[in-house]
C-alpha cells in the first residue's frame, strides 16, 4: 500500500475515497485530477490529496500505481482515452461508478485489459469535495466486477484497497451487476425524483412543498443528488433502468386499481406483504 494513487473527479465520492485511505496509514501520494480547478484548490486546502491538477499532460513521468475514476460515469470513456496517453504501461484502473455492463467492456478495449470495475454501495445526496468523509465506505459494500481479461493479481490490488477503508467486497458479473443496481438503486432514485416533479406538477393554488412531513423529507432525500451524476446513470444502464420502471408501474397501477375499487382486504395484504418485506431489511 505504497504505490501513488490517482484520483480522477475530485468530488465527495473520490475525495471521501482519498480521506479514507489517509485516515487508515495508506503510504503512497494521493493525485488528484479535475477539470474545475475550484475542486483542486479546495481538496489541496482541505488536506484530502497531495497534488492536484486539470492537466492529463502534468500526470504524464508520474509514477502511479493505480487511478479510480470517480466523475459521472459517461465521462469514463473519454477519461480513459486521456489517460491512456499519459498513464505508465503497468498503470492500473479502477472506478467508483454506478453502471457496468458494456461500459466495463469498453474501458477495457481502451485501457488494453488492465481495468478492473468497481462500485462502492456508499454515498449519500451531497455532492462536492468539501462535503467528503473519511468513514464512508466503513462496512459497506463494494461490488467489483471482473471479466475473463482481468488478471487475478489486478483483481486483488483493487480488492485489498478496498478491505483497507472498511468495505466489504463481493465479485459480480457486470451485466448481472447493472440489472441488479437497475432495481436497487436506479428505480428508487428515478422515482424521488418524479414524485418532486409530480408535487411540482400539483402545487398550483397551495404550494405543497410548505407542508412536507417527516415521511416526505425521507422518502426524497435521494432526490437532492448531483443531477448530472443521476443523468448519466439513468441514460448509460437506460434499457435496466426501463424496465424497472415498467414494473414499479404496474405494482403502482395495481395500487390504484386496490383503492378505486375499494378492495379493502386486497389493499390491506398488499401493504402487509410490502411492509413484511421492508422489515427484512433491518
Amino acid at each position: 500500500m505504497s504505490e501513488n494513487l490517482l484520483v480522477v473527479g475530485v468530488g465527495f465520492m473520490g475525495g471521501s475515497l482519498a480521506l479514507s485511505l489517509k485516515k487508515r496509514g495508506y503510504r503512497g501520494k494521493i493525485y488528484g485530477l479535475d477539470v474545475n480547478p475550484e475542486a483542486i484548490s479546495t481538496a489541496l486546502d482541505l488536506g484530502v490529496i497531495d497534488h492536484g491538477t486539470i492537466r492529463y499532460e502534468d500526470i504524464k513521468g508520474t509514477p502511479i500505481g493505480v487511478v479510480f475514476l470517480a466523475s459521472p460515469v459517461r465521462t469514463f470513456r473519454s477519461i480513459a482515452r486521456d489517460l491512456e496517453r499519459v498513464l505508465e504501461r503497468d498503470t492500473l484502473v479502477s472506478d467508483l461508478g454506478s453502471v457496468k455492463g458494456k461500459l466495463v467492456s469498453d474501458l477495457e478495449e481502451i485501457l488494453g485489459g488492465r481495468f478492473v470495475g468497481g462500485h462502492p454501495i456508499a454515498g449519500t445526496e451531497k455532492s462536492g469535495v468539501e462535503h467528503s468523509v473519511p468513514d464512508l465506505f466503513e462496512n459497506k459494500k463494494v461490488i467489483l466486477t471482473p471479466t475473463d481479461r482481468t488478471r487475478e493479481e489486478d483483481l486483488k490490488r483493487i480488492r485489498d484497497i478496498w478491505e483497507l477503508v472498511g468495505g466489504k467486497v463481493e465479485v459480480m458479473d457486470p451485466y448481472l451487476h447493472d440489472w441488479v443496481f437497475g432495481a436497487v438503486s436506479h428505480l428508487p432514485h428515478a422515482v424521488a425524483f418524479a414524485l418532486i416533479d409530480s408535487l411540482v406538477e400539483m402545487s398550483g393554488e397551495v404550494d405543497l412543498f410548505k407542508y412536507p412531513g417527516g415521511g416526505f423529507r425521507d422518502f426524497t432525500r435521494i432526490a437532492a443528488s448531483d443531477p448530472v451524476m443521476w443523468r448519466d446513470i439513468f441514460l448509460e444502464n437506460k434499457e435496466n433502468l426501463l424496465k424497472a420502471i415498467d414494473t414499479y408501474t404496474a405494482s403502482l397501477n395495481k395500487l390504484r386499481s386496490l383503492v378505486e375499487r375499494g378492495r379493502e382486504e386486497e389493499l390491506t395484504l398488499y401493504l402487509k406483504e410490502a411492509k413484511d418485506r421492508r422489515l427484512r431489511l433491518e
